[in-house]
């Protein structure tokens, strides 16, 4: 293949202001360009939410943009002399190709023969948000599946039980709250999640010179962990207990004080009867915490004038990671912190996506899966049945596969076997940039422009920041005559496929014409259009020129109380023991009354600043120095392997083996290893050459598929049992 080299550097040296998209944190960044080539990347200290912040990350936007591993045209697959070789191909055979090739599975095997896997950065770029349902759509089928349920799926379970939306997060007021207590997030590694946060270190350092405390509950000592008040090593997958434990606390030493919420909360009674169980004497040993730290830090809390509870993939991505986050917000309730200046809140994005109408209140158990019989979720079905709905045959098995940048061979619970379940599908579409571990396997790659090279406006993050901004950018440098943003590779399909596939029936026709018409003007509209159309009905009375005049963004206020207020005008109360949860916590009690005997350690994951997704691996920045993709353990437990700090080690599961260097360290709990997750670039066929050279190993490999979230099908990747011995 051959590949666009880098433009020349001529002409002025401009400055342009623009953001990093690579990870929620958004943060505002000053490129210095010259004849269309970065020449440098800064934090852009006039960004209302970043304030000049900026991490590894930021800066290899410049690589991202400039690698030669990085598709700029579409390529189709090849077998020659017996070898998969990858032929460059014109936009239009390559759409077309994408087009025939879904049509075809699904006129011969019926549309739920066709699935779709959208991984995280689908939501990172908005041409994908603007756009990307006018094709997917399309295909009609209800093996949708995306990176959610390896992620925050139990947070958007929560919301819509209590509070009637998936999308309706209250996040930490971080900048005025006086106690944050955090369980499984590390802020200052990833910057935020489901909590837009940049500058996080400088914000946790103004809570504590204003006389607040940082309290951290993780089985590692995590960067976060370091600069807190107080780290206890929880027990992984025990946080669900120590919640309840929490609860016990309020309700046993009448700590509760809801405040404004008094009337508005039902089933008070029936959750301490629920909690009654889970004193913290009872789950000490469980949980690892001790009953006095947990009652103190439960008073603490309580009696603290603001103050949030926080939780992210530590406790989402564990076998009870609904009940998590459904207790991280009884506590904040119970606590009158919800819509509280410094507890949590809900933003007021400008261009506010619920308000509009744009995006659903979600809804639960309408169809299952085929295989296990998993419960969908806002149509979505949980990724970890997706390899299981390949493999499986009969009526409804899955043949086709439409990825959009995503790499759930790395991303998902048990990699292998993802990897295989691709490698038997008859056709296989992706909209990335790169052939790495899962596409690989397409029969065609659709490759979109990158983050600098196209304009953005943050529809998602800005959702969930901890300050209301908005900001347009527009791109930093262009992009080749031969090159297609990601809502114009939607835009295209959608208007292919839609011709491809039409019915010889009347009625679906006329059906699909008025649907279409739709389609297509929103086809023909760019997402800067859609955005000026959307900022009518701002309540900013922002306009599109006033965001141009400031690609630095523009602020717009610290958070402000209106869940409240937006319940009471629908006549919503808050269950506060929704029925799915009750039905759950007997399954959780028997845990920790009987917890399972084994002699295996509990792996967690492990988030690096450096590393956000498994493509990152291909920045040299990124990946030099220090090898990142070690195993971390207690010396202790090396010691009664004979194992020594250095040495390679196999890690063993139920689904498979990895091979990785051994870390030996205090900074981690006794019985508990931890490996980083993206990893494992050493299959054939990946075109990635400095993370080729820097593989690692997938912690992906040891993830049990089966190992889920009862209440949501969300992988459980935290405290899976594992035997770990000298290589």
């Amino acid at each position: 293949m051959s590949h666009t080299p880098v433009a020349p550097t001529t002409g002025p040296v401009e400055t342009r202001h623009g953001v990093c998209n690579l990870c929620e944190a958004i943060c505002g960044l000053s490129f210095q360009v010259q004849g269309g080539r970065i020449l440098s990347v800064k934090g852009n200290p006039a960004d209302p939410l970043s304030r000049g912040h900026i991490c590894p990350k930021a800066v290899a936007l410049k690589d991202l943009h400039e690698d030669p591993d990085r598709l700029r045209h579409p390529v189709k697959r090849v077998e020659r002399d017996g070898a998969i070789h990858w032929q460059r191909i014109g936009w239009d055979e390559a759409l077309d190709l994408a087009v025939e090739g879904l049509a075809r599975v699904r006129e011969q095997h019926g549309s739920h023969a066709v699935a779709v896997y959208q991984g995280n950065p689908s939501i990172h770029n908005w041409g994908n948000v603007t756009h990307g349902h006018l094709f997917l759509s399309q295909l009609k089928t209800r093996h949708r599946y995306s990176a959610t349920s390896v992620d925050q799926l139990p947070h958007q379970m929560v919301a819509l039980w209590l509070y009637g939306h998936q999308f309706r997060l209250p996040i930490p007021d971080i900048d005025r709250t006086r106690y944050l207590l955090v369980l499984g997030a590390n802020p200052l590694a990833s910057n935020g999640s489901l909590m837009t946060v940049p500058d996080v270190r400088e914000r946790l350092k103004a809570l504590r010179q204003r006389g607040g405390k940082l309290v951290v509950l993780d089985p590692r000592r995590t960067e976060t962990a370091v600069v807190a008040d107080e780290h206890h090593a929880i027990v992984p997958g025990s946080d669900a207990a120590w919640l309840l434990a929490v609860i016990h606390t309020l309700f046993d030493e009448g700590l509760t004080r809801p405040g404004p919420w008094a009337d508005q909360l039902d089933h008070l009674a029936e959750l301490q009867q629920a909690a009654s169980p889970f004193s913290p004497e009872a789950t000490a040993a469980f949980t690892g915490i001790d009953a006095t730290t947990t009652r103190r830090l439960a008073r603490e809390l309580a009696r603290s004038e603001s103050a949030a509870c926080y939780g992210r993939m530590g406790v989402s991505t564990q076998a009870h990671g609904v009940i998590c986050q459904w207790a991280i917000q009884v506590i904040n309730l119970l606590n009158g912190q919800v819509d509280l200046e410094g507890g949590t809140l809900l933003t007021h994005p400008a261009v506010d996506l619920i308000r509009l109408g744009l995006v659903g209140p979600g809804h639960h158990d309408v169809w299952r899966s085929r295989v296990r019989g998993a419960a969908e979720f806002a149509g979505e079905l949980p990724v970890s049945v997706m390899a299981e709905e390949m493999l499986t045959p009969g009526e409804g098995q899955v043949r086709a596969l439409v990825t959009s940048c995503g790499n759930p061979v790395l991303s998902t619970p048990n990699g292998q076997q993802m990897d295989r379940a691709l490698a038997g599908l008859d056709f296989m579409v992706s909209v990335d940039f790169y052939i790495n571990e899962t596409t690989r396997h397409a029969h065609v790659i659709l490759p979109p422009t990158c983050f600098v090279e196209h304009d953005h406006y943050d529809l998602i993050f800005l959702m969930l920041a901890v300050r209301n901004v908005a900001r347009y950018t527009p791109a930093i440098v262009p992009r080749t005559a031969e090159q297609k943003h990601d809502w114009e590779i939607y835009s295209e399909l959608a208007r292919r496929y839609a011709r491809r596939t039409w019915s010889s029936d009347r009625a679906s026709v006329l059906n699909r014409l008025k649907g279409l018409g739709t389609r297509s003007l929103m086809a023909r509209l760019s997402p800067q259009r859609l955005l000026q159309i959307a900022l009518r009905r701002n309540a900013y009375g922002l306009t599109m020129k006033q965001l141009l005049a400031h690609p630095e963004g523009i602020d717009l206020g610290p958070l402000k109380p209106s869940l409240r207020q937006t319940l009471q005008r629908s006549q919503r109360r808050v269950p506060l023991l929704p029925t799915p949860i009750r039905l759950g916590l007997p399954a959780l009690l028997d845990e920790v009354r009987a917890p399972a005997a084994n002699d295996a350690l509990k792996l967690i994951g492990r988030r690096d600043v450096r590393s956000n997704n498994s493509w990152m691996h291909n920045s040299e920045r990124l990946v030099s120095g220090k090898p990142r993709c070690v195993l971390w353990m207690h010396p202790s437990d090396a010691h009664a392997r004979a194992l020594q700090a250095g040495q390679d080690v196999t890690v063993r599961s139920r689904v498979g083996q990895v091979r990785v260097p051994l870390h030996i360290t205090t900074d981690i709990r006794p019985g508990v290893v931890s490996l980083p997750h993206g990893w494992g670039h050493d299959r054939t066929g990946v075109a990635l050459r400095v993370a080729q050279a820097h593989a690692g190993a997938s912690i992906n490999d040891l993830s049990d598929d089966q190992r889920t979230d009862a209440l949501s099908g969300n992988a459980a990747f935290s405290a899976q049992p594992v035997q770990v011995e000298a290589a």
